[in-house]
């Protein structure tokens, strides 16, 4: 057995009856600081990539990741159209990053209520779409049932029903207001009626989005062929890839038209909403900082328990070193021994912070203000490759931080060591 790791485990494990030791304390504080530490960077960092991967999921739920339309509509608050027959699909649902490919249409308009008015977009899907977003965030009623005869029901969200006074199965009336050479029509109206309520938490979308049919916006649009659409979205399988997938996208459809020449447009969700993802981007630099402050603190605390247990074990030192143990082999018993406390403080802190993001998961303790952060509950996840990298980071900086000090020994003098009380 290696002789330095046989002496720190007796340092470390044995125990004289009666033995009252001065680095008692320091140890406890010392193993405190490191659970502390590493159970703070645990949870810090599980809340950023929960929170994170929330809000973005909510997004895509909406608005997907990938979105193509007109060029010209990004100029003009009319909805103009882009061609996307089965070919223009087909093309795009061979490519293989791409997931899956749905096609919306969206029209404004204005419901108003008994005492109140909302703006919103009516946005119209078919039976291609992906209802497992909204499938999730239901409240009330269920989904369009693409099979359902009876047409003009519409999702609405929690947000628009509560201000509007609307309840599920109740009708409404929508008007949309449009304009002709320049002068204003009649408003055009049209009654839905609530087939669901869906409740995200995510206010920017939620008081603005109606779901319905898609042959319905359609007609209110004017587009008698069925292939005349305001957009189509993309979900990609990787969401790291998304950069560079909507860069060989946007490439490919502005090289081209569709069969009634317009030029198509490719859009990321981070380019939708940009102010929201640079936001996210920032809760990065929160995580470095509270890594950074949280090992310093580990760290000093662990130095100052290693230079409180040499201090102790100064006797024995000058023992070792009149039997002829060189500084080097000292140095790396004491090593040894304050691994052994890194060890057990990281243990405690894995166990603490693995408990608090069980619970959390699982009974939701804290919560938060959705108004402004876009989620009723403190959001963890588990990702167990970063839980990996973060213990093997604590453990090799803890000890690294220790090298210097444990220089301490050299300067120890066998003659006076062991005269030492």
């Amino acid at each position: 057995m290696n002789l330095d790791f046989f002496i720190a485990k007796r340092i470390h494990f044995q125990k004289t009856k009666g033995e009252k030791r001065a680095s008692s304390p320091a140890i406890k504080i010392a193993i405190a600081g490191i659970a502390v530490g590493l159970c703070a960077i645990i949870l810090s960092v599980s809340i950023i990539i929960g929170f994170k991967n929330t809000i973005r999921d909510k997004i895509v739920g909406f608005a997907s990741h990938i979105q193509i339309t007109n060029l010209d509509a990004k100029s003009s608050y009319i909805s103009l159209p882009i061609y996307a027959d089965e070919e223009l699909r087909e093309e795009l649902n061979s490519r293989p990053e791409i997931k899956h490919t749905e096609v919306f249409a969206t029209k404004g308009g204005i419901i108003k209520g008994d005492s109140a008015f909302q703006g919103v977009v009516l946005k119209g899907v078919g039976d291609d779409f992906r209802w497992d977003f909204f499938e999730q965030n239901i409240v009330e009623g269920s989904t369009l049932n693409a099979k359902d005869s009876v047409g003009n029901k519409a999702i609405i969200s929690k947000y628009i029903a509560n201000k509007l006074h609307l309840s599920l199965g109740d009708n409404f009336l929508i008007y949309f207001i449009e304009q002709q050479d320049g002068e204003m029509k009649p408003p055009r109206v049209r009654k839905l009626h609530i087939q669901g309520i869906y409740n995200t938490d995510f206010e920017n979308y939620d008081k603005m989005f109606v779901l319905t049919d898609l042959d319905l916006v359609q007609k209110l649009n004017g587009w008698s062929d069925k292939n005349l659409v305001s957009g189509i979205e993309i979900l990609i399988d990787d969401f790291d890839d998304l950069d560079n997938v909507k860069d060989d996208l946007w490439i490919d459809m502005m090289s081209t038209t569709d069969k009634q020449g317009n030029t198509l447009y490719t859009q990321s969700i981070k380019e939708i909403e940009p102010a929201i993802f640079e936001w996210l981007g920032l809760l990065d630099m929160n995580v470095v900082i509270i890594i950074i402050l949280t090992l310093a603190i580990s760290a000093f605390t662990m130095i100052s328990g290693l230079l409180i247990i040499i201090i102790e074990r100064t006797n024995m030192i000058g023992v070792l070193k009149t039997l002829g143990a060189r500084d080097d082999s000292i140095r790396r018993t004491f090593l040894y021994v304050s691994s052994f406390l890194v060890l057990k403080g990281m243990l405690i802190g894995n166990a603490v912070a693995l408990a608090i993001i069980f619970a959390q998961r699982t009974f939701g303790i804290f919560k938060l203000d959705a108004d402004t952060y876009y989620t009723a509950i403190v959001p963890m996840e588990i990702n167990w490759w970063y839980i990996l990298l973060l213990n093997v980071g604590t453990f090799l900086i803890s000890i690294l931080t220790m090298v210097g000090p444990s220089y301490v020994i050299a300067k120890i003098s066998p003659a006076k060591s062991i005269r030492y009380e």
